[in-house]
């Protein structure tokens, strides 16, 4: 089978590969859609990073694997054990792998295992025609979500588990700096929980985009004053909790600065920067900072009950769908463009996927 294997810094290629077989517990999935996303962008020009350079713990695999994380398959085999999904199942996987058994994966904090690792990092990804997967680990879809909306699950739930680390409730004021993919998600998801919303971008189709997605309101960093206008919709108060998806050099800086004293700020990017910063502020004004890495399963399984319900809105995101060839020349290039106008580029690995 055809797929993209990560060997390095720069160093992507459209390779032939084995097609794999379903183990026990697992099922074998053709890949309907894979999403190229920023995390793809700094492996390629930064990393390895998160990609196991040596072999991952879980796994015993390295690089070079194939890449891809944000994916949504059809079931075509199901290995020994697996009773519960059947061939033609549209599925979405939790693409987190953990060992289950260390104290935090028994306190349900099982982004904090020591040995965690993720599809298209620790294990062969979402960028090929075909991958295997626990099927303790896979969600089906409903028939009102299409394989299409579901692409974008993985993003979706990686806003959910920042908006849930920040305690967001029904009446809470949130900003959310930069809305990208992973931002424009968190914003829909606060905005189901009842809280008003404010994108803060400076781009403005994205912040036009978060007004058609239901943001209260849009503030552009290049022509307002970003704390002066939050300021103004919060009685002068801040927003109750910011949520950084931007991973500017400034915005850690930023969010605590804007929000209101005691409130909560959400660090959700990946900083490629490692600036200064006052501790002071954190301790005169209380404001808690927080870290969110990916997501849990039971994220994964509410982003795909909030998309079937309406709640949250994935298909605008989509901006172009292109093949396995054109990963790299179409797909990279118009993800690291200065000026990117997209959000998520999806690849139809099949090349002909449902809907």
């Amino acid at each position: 089978m055809k797929a993209i294997v990560y060997h390095g810094n720069r160093d992507l290629r459209l390779e032939t590969v084995e097609e794999p077989d379903p183990g026990t517990g697992q099922v074998k999935l053709r890949i309907d859609y894979c999403g190229i996303c920023a995390t793809d962008i700094e492996e390629y020009e930064y990393g390895p990073v998160f990609i196991a350079d040596t072999p991952s713990p879980l796994t015993g695999k390295s690089i070079p694997l194939v890449t891809g994380h944000e994916l949504t398959g059809t079931v075509v085999e199901a290995g020994k054990g697996v009773d519960d999904l059947m061939v033609g199942n549209r599925v979405v996987i939790n693409g987190i792998l953990t060992c289950e058994e260390c104290r935090r994966c028994r306190q349900g904090e099982t982004t904090q295992c020591r040995s965690i690792t993720a599809v298209g990092f620790g294990i062969d990804g979402g960028l090929a025609e075909y991958m295997v997967w626990p099927a303790s680990h896979v969600i089906p879809l409903p028939d009102e979500v299409t394989s299409q909306a579901a692409a974008l699950a993985e993003p979706a739930s990686v806003a959910l588990h920042a908006v849930r680390k920040g305690r967001v409730q029904s009446g809470d004021r949130v900003a959310v700096l930069g809305v990208g993919t992973v931002g424009m998600m968190a914003m829909q998801v606060a905005r189901a929980m009842g809280a008003q919303v404010y994108a803060v971008d400076r781009r403005p189709a994205s912040l036009q985009l978060a007004l058609d997605l239901g943001a209260d309101a849009a503030i552009n960093t290049e022509v307002d004053d970003p704390g002066g206008e939050l300021a103004e919709l919060t009685d002068g108060q801040g927003p109750d909790v910011v949520i950084d998806a931007a991973g500017g050099r400034e915005t850690p800086k930023l969010s605590v600065e804007w929000a209101r004293n005691g409130g909560r700020v959400v660090l959700v990017a990946i900083y490629t920067s490692k600036p200064e910063f006052d501790f002071n502020t954190i301790v005169s004004t209380e404001t808690e900072l927080i870290g969110s890495l990916s997501h849990q399963q039971r994220d994964v399984a509410e982003v795909v009950r909030l998309i079937a319900s309406g709640s949250i809105k994935t298909t605008p995101l989509v901006s172009d769908v292109i093949t396995l060839e054109e990963v790299v020349p179409v797909g990279f290039a118009r993800m690291m463009a200065r000026d990117k106008d997209i959000f998520r580029i999806l690849v139809a690995p099949s090349g002909r996927p449902p809907v």
